[in-house]
């Protein structure tokens, strides 16, 4: 039986979807201005591994993951550039998913844009104005009355007196109370006219949370199973999101909510002002993106994630260890999930989506597979890789691959056969020093009765 860690009741509990056998599943997706960092690596990955781990036990999931294209972010750097927000948003998500696509993270069901669904905003809104939740704040912005909801701060566990220490009401911003959040946006005199929709409360657009709220529930009910995202999006963003649609139906909104764990940077929080800020496509450029995702995946997705050039060159070593194991077996076959490797990643993964023990499952499988010579293991230990989204390439192809290094696959293959000639000729202190040269510029020689091959270190 699978249980998740729910967030909301800070403890693992028995995971029962609402439909038998179908999962609906949301999860808060990238506000597409810039490039994505490592911290959007992770969510992506993390939550791509849940999809993965929900189909392969046999559910039918449906999985939105959401685009915001319209916040003040956005609109400054679209004014920056002289471009108009559109173009700004649709390169960016160009770049997203070129991203996600090298990290090996399988398309959502659903893709939706925030700006695709500002009518439903607009609907949602009226209701909560209706139901006493909304108002019309001084300054002509739609606001939400989070006293009126009474269980605000269950998710994050702050109390309404926690969150109001050490606030300070700002009148110019017309709020009944410092605490409310913005609900719909009153339009700017100076903003471009592609982010103003018309309104019941005037021309605008909307707030960050409600665009969440509105576009789960379109997509998958008003009352769903799961909802994800990162650890700093629980509060205030997962709070708002529960009390809007909460508010606004008078029911449950989700039954689980899941958050991975911040992404650190050599054991420091990752930052621009730090200069330790690295996006996806800065870590590419150096490590493959299997190794990154193997990474990831390695640490538990609750855990804090330390990026490291170490902890990358120790994840491309393990890699390289299930590639090497798998060398020369074919590929196909499913896995078999009666035999004990199979139920031990199986009971792993159904505590919490317990990669790092799952991981270790794969280890002690290559270690068989290098002792027995068995296929069938090797079938096996393919299989449960792809689980994860893991193992599925040619094992050479893996080993000999590496963003970033200094000699072409025809330079290496050149100096085999002056190596091979040296050998020959027996000259071998010159076929040494070949092997020694090539061993410095981290390729490793590897000597056969069928002849030598390499793989990068």
């Amino acid at each position: 039986m699978l249980k998740i860690h729910n967030s909301l009741a800070r403890e693992k509990q028995e995971f029962v979807p609402i439909e038998p056998g179908r999962v609906r599943m949301y999860v808060c997706g990238m506000t597409v201005y810039d490039y994505c960092h490592l911290g959007h690596a992770r969510v992506l990955v993390v939550f791509d591994m849940v999809v993965r781990w929900l189909r392969a036990s046999g559910f039918q999931v449906t999985y939105v993951r959401n685009i915001t294209d319209i916040d003040d972010k956005i609109i400054r750097r679209a004014a920056e550039n002289g471009e108009s927000i559109r173009a700004l948003t649709d390169r960016f998500i160009g770049h997203m998913h070129e991203d996600a696509t090298a990290l090996g993270v399988e398309k959502p069901t659903h893709e939706p844009r925030a700006t695709d669904y500002v009518d439903r905003m607009l609907e949602m809104i009226g209701r909560l104005e209706r139901n006493g939740y909304a108002y019309l704040s001084g300054n002509r912005d739609v606001c939400y009355s989070v006293r009126k909801f009474a269980g605000y701060g269950r998710l994050s566990g702050k109390s309404l007196e926690d969150l109001r220490a050490g606030e300070r009401v700002d009148v110019a911003e017309g709020k009944h109370d410092p605490l409310d959040f913005v609900l719909w946006k009153h339009a700017k005199e100076e903003e471009p006219a592609e982010v103003k929709w018309a309104s019941p409360w005037g021309s605008g657009r909307p707030g960050w949370h409600i665009e969440c709220s509105a576009m789960g529930c379109d997509l998958l009910g008003e009352h769903f199973d799961i909802h994800g995202g990162g650890q700093d999006l629980q509060f205030p963003h997962h709070e708002n999101e529960i009390a809007q649609s909460e508010g606004a139906s008078g029911g449950t909104f989700v039954n689980f909510w899941m958050h991975n764990g911040f992404v650190r940077v050599d054991d420091e929080k990752m930052s621009k002002s730090l200069g330790n800020f690295f996006t996806i496509r800065d870590v590419l450029g150096r490590y493959d993106a299997e190794v990154v995702r193997f990474f990831i995946l390695r640490a538990h997705y609750r855990s804090p994630l330390n990026y490291s050039d170490s902890h990358l060159d120790d994840a491309r070593q393990a890699l390289s260890r299930l590639y090497t194991a798998l060398k020369g077996w074919p590929a196909g076959g499913g896995v078999d999930w009666s035999e004990p490797h199979a139920r031990r990643f199986r009971e792993a993964m159904d505590d919490d989506f317990g990669t790092p023990e799952a991981m270790a499952v794969l280890f002690d499988l290559a270690n068989e597979l290098n002792r027995t010579r068995d296929g069938r293991i090797a079938v096996q230990l393919r299989g449960l890789g792809g689980v994860l989204g893991l193992l599925q390439r040619d094992p050479v192809e893996f080993l000999q691959s590496g963003a970033g290094g200094e000699l072409a696959p025809e330079d290496i293959e050149a100096r085999i056969a002056q190596r091979a000639a040296a050998k020959q000729a027996r000259n071998f202190a010159e076929a040494d020093r070949i092997r020694d040269e090539l061993k410095a510029a981290g390729i490793v020689l590897e000597d056969s009765p069928a002849g030598t091959t390499w793989r990068r270190a």
